[in-house]
């Protein structure tokens, strides 16, 4: 049953968590043009590509989420470096400390799942 907030919600879903998440991605910009060679591999693709993946989940992909441009494919590399985050960087670490990735990955699966809504620049 749809109901008349489920729009709003999606919205807001989308605009908090992406938001949010900018929080974490602009920071990263600063290591690219700085010292790109510092920042962590965990996938052995490289430090470069590795910090331009996190850029793509992190910045580029949340934009297009909060516009609600392409919301379901957007969400994919956010899904990616979340799960990166919470299973690999910090595979060893406590609960409370991958809590956040975690949190960012569920979030993201239910925006990947259920798309931009009305509120959005595909209308969908």
């Amino acid at each position: 049953m749809k109901n008349k907030f489920n729009d709003l919600a999606l919205a807001i879903l989308r605009v908090g968590f992406s938001g949010m998440l900018l929080t974490h991605g602009i920071p990263k910009i600063n290591i690219l043009l700085e010292n790109p060679g510092g920042f962590s591999d965990p996938l052995g693709v490289g430090n470069t590509v590795s910090l331009i993946l996190a850029l793509i989940g992190e910045v580029v992909a949340p934009i297009f989420i909060i516009l609600g441009f392409k919301t379901r494919i957007a969400a994919i590399p956010t899904i990616g470096t979340m799960g990166v985050a919470a299973f690999i960087v910090h595979a060893q670490d406590s609960f409370g400390t991958k809590e956040k990735a975690l949190l960012y990955l569920i979030g993201f699966i239910v925006i990947a799942l259920l798309g931009a809504g009305k509120y959005s620049v595909d209308k969908k």
